[in-house]
């Protein structure tokens, strides 16, 4: 088996719809400005590093690469606290003098975020994670007060175990991804991640002309690409949407044109990918507006995760984990392998590419 596999996008759909439309076809928020301000009101938040591999960059022959470091974000060594801390927001200010506990399913950052958020506002948190869940990642969220419950069941099967359980205890579920009549958190958790590429965004003296996303159930794909899609007016930049090759939800439904769902227990180093059905909310707009999809082993994010800890020369030293590293070790294997010469040219990277990558999270050792 390949250790990259890509899938050019025969659904692709360049200026297909009027701004005006937007959110009929894509019932996604857009209150971005909000988001942001937001995000900057609170006493954590700080923008995290972008930072510039110049040096790598040159040895691979494009203009730029960027990487976008958020192991350094509030503190909890990845991206969901954006997500989490304004869905919180949302639901709080609804009722700020009531005593809340809050149930989620996780792999490890979304819980990891949800505990430390409730924690520090006061409420608490009860945390589901799937079987096979690192000892590692339990202690990480436990840290911050929260109930841990490791179920016997896979991340999916996790999810709507979660749901019923605070639906049946009146507790609030906080979940990253939607379910059938459960859309309004969901949703705020996606645009919580627009933070994230507005920094990015300016951080950057240019334009990017590549942005490669994660995706597990690919809710930051598709908060990152949204706010891509408005922020350019439909002038994107070729986006690639990049999965876990055992659990590529999202690449297999692309290909068969219809939602699949990866069953059983697949495993995968990159725990915050191993999600096996996307997230319905986001898919529509990653299908229609990504130019590709992209399935990796696990030993791309090893290569990853080596090159951010062993930089080119004086290129930073990028603290990155197994689901944050993929995007950095896709981008070389694909510029140095010959064998993937002709993926190059049908990703249109060349000498004047700018790369955009995220490095959703940093390795907790």
């Amino acid at each position: 088996m390949a250790t990259i596999e890509v899938l050019m996008n025969q659904h692709h759909q360049d200026n297909q719809h009027k701004r005006k439309d937007l959110e009929a076809t894509y019932p996604l928020p857009t209150n971005f400005d909000q988001v942001y301000a937001f995000h900057q009101s609170m006493k954590e938040y700080a923008q995290t590093s972008l930072h510039d591999l110049k040096c790598l960059a040159h040895q691979l022959k494009v203009q730029k690469i960027y990487v976008k470091d958020e192991s350094q974000r509030f503190g909890i060594n990845a991206f969901k606290g954006l997500g989490v801390s304004f869905a919180l927001n949302e639901i709080i200010k609804k009722n700020p003098q009531a005593h809340y506990t809050f149930v989620s399913c996780t792999d490890g950052n979304h819980g990891k975020a949800l505990a430390w958020r409730a924690n520090s506002l006061g409420h608490k948190a009860i945390i589901f994670m799937p079987k096979g869940s690192e000892t590692r990642r339990v202690k990480a969220i436990e840290a911050f007060h929260a109930k841990v419950i490791v179920t016997d069941m896979n991340y999916d099967d996790t999810v709507r175990y979660a749901s019923e359980y605070a639906k049946k205890h009146s507790y609030y579920f906080v979940q990253d991804t939607a379910l059938p009549h459960y859309t309004e958190i969901p949703n705020n958790i996606v645009l919580g991640y627009s933070t994230m590429v507005c920094e990015a965004l300016e951080q950057m003296s240019e334009k990017p002309t590549h942005v490669f996303l994660q995706a597990g159930v690919g809710s930051m794909a598709g908060g990152v690409l949204w706010y891509l899609y408005h922020h350019y007016d439909d002038q994107l930049p070729f986006i690639g949407v990049i999965e876990s090759s055992q659990v590529a939800c999202i690449y297999e439904s692309i290909q068969q044109d219809k939602m699949i769902s990866i069953g059983g227990e697949p495993y995968t180093l990159m725990a915050g990918l191993n999600c096996g059905e996307a997230n319905f909310m986001t898919f529509p707009l990653l299908k229609e507006k990504s130019n590709c999809f992209i399935k990796c082993q696990d030993e791309i994010t090893l290569k990853g995760m080596s090159r951010s800890q062993h930089p080119i020369q004086k290129d930073p030293v990028i603290n990155s984990g197994e689901s944050g590293a993929v995007g950095l070790g896709f981008i070389e294997e694909i510029l140095t392998n010959p064998a993937y010469h002709s993926l190059k040219i049908s990703l249109k990277i060349d000498e004047d590419s700018v790369i955009l990558l995220f490095s959703t999270e940093g390795n907790l050792y």
